[in-house]
């Protein structure tokens, strides 16, 4: 009896200090997301999105040069880390299964999942910004897509992990070939995992600053041009928030909840278009 007394003490201990936790993570959660909204809500207009900068305590400005740049920098970032990983995923999941150098590029990718980036900004900067000559917006998209490209990757080993090795036997006893079946078969089973895990390679990559000031550092003019500096919207936020000037502070805020806001109508889209696709599956 004391035995048993003794265990519900700990289980409801247990339990009070996890909720305990979880609210006290939920409480700042909140706190970060209403200072942003609060203070971003009211500096968003239509001049943010269609004006450059302006110069250094002169009011208005946007940052249509920064949106720009982040979305170019950001799409190639993607078209190079998500098929990179996606294959990689792939190899580790289904011809590395008792692959020694499989396992070890596994190892690897948990050690980058948690390398700082700023680590990957300064190996980009080693390699391909000084032989290039200066900064550049491939480079910031070749830093974003190496901090991608491990998130992708072992959320793709993992969900084709998940799938039945039965489902493809099955599909071997039909005469499938092994790279039909993967397509068909695995990927398409585990398509929401690495859907899922693509969009959080993407969160990941979308607050970055740290190697896009490495690589591709900023510009305060509109440029489509990825082998010169490029503007960002991570780095122009860091920039304004670090100046002395209210305007350029406020929209630093505003740029802020687009970032948020944009992170999450991805996630809401993602799972809408995947739940779309494969309700009847």
């Amino acid at each position: 009896m004391n035995i048993r007394k003794k265990r519900k003490i700990i289980n409801i201990a247990a339990l009070f200090f996890s909720f305990l936790a979880a609210c006290l993570g939920l409480f700042w959660l909140g706190f970060i997301l209403f200072s942003v909204i609060s203070n971003g809500l009211s500096s968003i207009n239509l001049e943010l999105f269609t004006a450059e900068a302006a110069p250094p305590g002169f009011g208005g400005g946007g940052l249509k040069h920064a949106f720009i740049g982040q979305l170019i920098i950001s799409f190639f970032a993607v078209i190079i880390g998500v098929p990179i990983g996606l294959l990689g995923g792939t190899f580790m999941a289904e011809y590395g299964r008792n692959n020694k150098f499989a396992k070890f590029i596994s190892t690897l990718s948990d050690i980058m999942v948690s390398l700082p980036s700023i680590v990957i900004g300064t190996f980009v900067y080693a390699i391909l910004v000084i032989p290039m000559g200066g900064f550049n917006g491939i480079s910031g998209s070749i830093a974003l897509a190496i901090i991608m490209i491990p998130v992708v990757l072992r959320t793709t080993e993992d969900m084709m992990k998940l799938v039945p090795w039965s489902m493809r036997e099955a599909a071997f006893a039909l005469g499938a070939p092994y790279h039909k079946v993967i397509i068909q078969i695995v990927y398409k089973s585990s398509a929401t995992g690495i859907f899922t895990g693509a969009l959080l390679a993407i969160a990941r990559i979308a607050g970055e600053t740290a190697p896009l000031l490495f690589t591709s550092f900023n510009n305060s003019f509109l440029t489509t041009n990825i082998t010169q500096p490029m503007a960002s919207l991570t780095v122009s936020i860091y920039q304004y928030a670090m100046s002395p000037y209210t305007e350029w502070q406020e929209i630093a805020w505003a740029a802020s909840l687009i970032i948020t806001l944009s992170i999450l109508f991805i996630t809401i889209l993602g799972r809408v278009i995947i739940k779309w696709r494969y309700k009847d599956q």
